[in-house]
């Protein structure tokens, strides 16, 4: 996977298959269209969260740090957008993020970014330790370019939006300047998929 976070965006292509009916046509690594990996986390309330708890509905799953200053507010901000878009087909639709800054993000300052955010109760925002987080970035491919040691301003990191669908496939990827109505427009194909 290319890094393309907190510092530019890919930009999509055109495909044929199952992807043609969907806004954004960024297929998923074969690896990751074949076997979707799996993790349990802990969310910033301290609940454990597992991904496979989502069957049934599409997910869309982001890697993000809370006091980023550029891209994970924008991410964020259009995931909100598209919520309010989708309307009532919004609970069809689960928004999970996962920390690409384990000494950073706390629980504190996760549940106050996402009330800021107005995506408390919308999204999952899931912390760990850089042992826990780590295999979880490895598994999607996402390159984190931060010390683990030391607690840095900024950290640099992929910045792809993962559409998975209902039944748990990953089907596409999302560049981080994705336009909300993508997704009010995807969400349903990627849910009965």
């Amino acid at each position: 996977m290319v890094v393309a976070g907190c510092g530019g965006a890919k930009t999509p292509s055109a495909t044929t298959g199952p992807l043609s009916q969907l806004d954004v046509k960024l297929p998923a690594p074969e690896q990751l269209r074949a076997t979707t990996p799996q993790f349990a986390l802990k969310d910033s309330l301290g609940h454990r969260v597992r991904l496979s708890q989502f069957r049934g509905k599409a997910v869309l799953l982001t890697f993000i740090y809370d006091h980023c200053p550029d891209v994970c507010p924008l991410i964020v901000a259009n995931l909100h957008n598209a919520l309010l878009k989708l309307g009532q087909r919004a609970s069809e639709l689960q928004v999970v993020a996962v920390s690409v800054d384990p000494r950073g993000d706390t629980p504190a300052t996760v549940n106050a970014f996402l009330t800021a955010h107005e995506m408390a109760g919308r999204m999952e925002y899931l912390i760990g330790t850089f042992g826990e987080l780590a295999p979880v970035w490895r598994a999607y491919g996402v390159d984190v370019l931060a010390s683990p040691d030391k607690r840095e301003n900024t950290v640099g990191h992929s910045a792809f939006l993962y559409g998975i669908t209902g039944r748990g496939p990953v089907l596409v990827l999302y560049p981080a300047s994705f336009d909300p109505s993508w997704i009010a427009h995807d969400e349903p194909l990627l849910a009965r998929d």
